[in-house]
């Protein structure tokens, strides 16, 4: 496996791509990430370990709605036990991707913690446990304050870990150095995923202002906010669509190796 450095440009092609591919395959794959949005909530729901234990499954069940997508641009209908894609492999690569979920878990909640500083755990007990906030709360200084930091924080996690489930699986590479290999993949391709991102963005709010001048046009918004929230599912359907395509264009498979 090496590294493979793409052009700007590229980042507009995963987006395409992405779209593409969820409308060759729109029922399996918007079913696919609906499960996965369900295993997640209903994970979350457990007492005590609910949350962490949500978090640690992240990695593997994104890895499975990328050999879903994989396997939609094979032509095939990806089936709903290619969720547990990390969990069918030999022994070695599910210890690497539950080491991976662990350091996940472990990460996300620090990023938490971290934010809980500056507004005495507020932002996270909003996110983690769905706990209610007014509308004061949420403008306060404190709160925005742990907002952003949250934010800032997560953006590095996030490159950490957007190859690493996928390095971990297709190629065998440790969980550490999957994580230093996935970050070092982003910043290669740097103008690809500033490009990747900001597409996804115009395309995300293109989609909002639309809705938004047809609850205009139609005097009703009632109806169109219940309209827009399946519409905004199969959205995010079609984004984790397109996270295959950028694994697939970043590294290249060497000799006796697969992706």
């Amino acid at each position: 496996m090496k590294l493979n450095i793409v052009p700007a440009r590229t980042g507009v092609k995963w987006v395409k791509l992405g779209i593409q591919t969820f409308f060759r395959q729109p029922l399996a794959l918007a079913g696919l990430f609906f499960m996965f949005m369900a295993i997640m909530s209903i994970a979350a729901l457990i007492p005590f370990v609910g949350g962490a234990l949500a978090l640690a499954f992240l990695p593997a069940a994104t890895l499975g709605l990328m050999a879903a997508t994989q396997e939609a641009t094979r032509g095939n209908f990806p089936m709903p036990s290619i969720l547990i894609t990390a969990f069918r492999a030999d022994r070695a690569q599910l210890r690497s991707m539950l080491v991976l979920g662990a350091l996940y878990a472990a990460g996300f909640l620090l990023v938490m913690g971290i934010s809980a500083l500056f507004d005495g755990g507020q932002f996270a007990r909003m996110y983690l446990l769905g706990d209610r906030v007014s509308g004061d709360t949420m403008m306060s200084p404190d709160f925005q304050t742990a907002m952003w930091v949250a934010l800032c924080l997560y953006l590095p996690l996030s490159l950490l870990f957007w190859h690493a489930p996928a390095l971990v699986h297709w190629h065998g590479v440790p969980p550490l150095k999957s994580l230093f290999f996935s970050i070092v993949a982003c910043f290669r391709n740097f103008g690809a995923f500033i490009a990747y991102g900001l597409v996804w963005a115009a395309v995300f709010l293109a989609t909002g202002l639309a809705f938004t001048l047809l609850a205009a046009l139609l005097g009703s918004t009632d109806m169109v906010s219940v309209a827009m929230m399946p519409v905004a599912l199969l959205m995010a359907s079609m984004f984790f669509t397109s996270i295959y395509f950028t694994f697939r264009d970043s590294f290249v498979a060497t000799d006796g190796e697969t992706a």
